[in-house]
């Protein structure tokens, strides 16, 4: 079933008339009449529709198909820190993390991060991104999208890292846990917000690890050198399993 990003408010509509961009999406997929496509706002709420007509001045117009509006609560809370990195690894790295249901991505600059991103330049940067974003999660049958922030100096993640339970792939002496284990360790902690925090192509600066593993928890993503890009998506993957399985849990409870 196609699926389109919309307000929340147009899900409570009997035959709602889409917006421009939603519209125009819908005419690419060129859907035959009382085709069902579900519209959905990206806070967990979603309705499926009937298409009535296209009309191609850029709006489309919809009949319900669905009497309920459904929500799907949140059940994760966890946040990707991650160092930007360049061209498309970047644009991938949000995709699949959208994909496994984070509910924040943080990008960071930190001091060898290759990608410099200018101040002036953030919030432009922060608008493409938000878009790769939608589209994942259209195409994944996402009901959350994840809030994308401007990219952050390093000093300044890290107020947010200690609002958190936060994971960091590092080596350390005595070698740290494997990341599974490690988030095992702090499930009964208080604090059910979970991040995991990826350095850059060159690995963070000694100034800026020791500053982190003040407020983190080292842990190992196995016995191999991962790429910045692929040890963002491995732990996002871990973690979210991990979380996913616990709420299980506590539900059954």
């Amino acid at each position: 079933m196609h699926r389109l990003l919309v307000e929340t408010s147009l899900l409570n509509e009997e035959s709602p008339v889409l917006p421009a961009d939603a519209a125009k999406h819908l005419k690419v997929l060129r859907p035959k009449s009382g085709e069902e496509i579900e519209l959905f706002d990206g806070r967990g709420r979603c309705r499926v529709f009937k298409v009535q007509g296209l009309r191609f001045d850029e709006r489309g117009c919809l009949i319900p198909a669905s009497e309920t509006l459904n929500f799907k609560p949140l059940t994760l809370n966890l946040t990707l820190f991650a160092c930007v990195t360049k061209g498309s690894r970047w644009d991938w790295t949000i995709e699949k993390a959208t994909e496994l249901g984070v509910t924040r991505i943080v990008p960071v600059i930190s001091n060898r991060t290759i990608v410099r991103i200018p101040q002036a330049e953030r919030a432009a940067k922060r608008e493409r991104w938000m878009r790769i974003a939608e589209d994942a999660a259209r195409q994944s049958d996402a009901k959350w999208l994840p809030e994308i922030c401007e990219a952050v100096d390093f000093r300044d993640a890290l107020a947010l890292v200690r609002e958190t339970t936060c994971f960091v792939g590092a080596l350390t002496n005595p070698p740290p846990e494997p990341l599974a284990k490690a988030f095992l360790s702090t499930k009964a902690r208080r604090c059910g917000a979970r991040s995991v925090f990826i350095g850059p192509e060159g690995d963070f600066t000694p100034e800026e690890l020791k500053a982190l593993l003040e407020i983190a928890i080292p842990t190992s993503f196995g016995p191999t050198i991962l790429r910045a890009e692929t040890a963002a998506i491995f732990a996002v993957s871990v973690l979210a399993g991990a979380m996913h399985s616990n709420f299980a849990q506590t539900k059954e409870r």
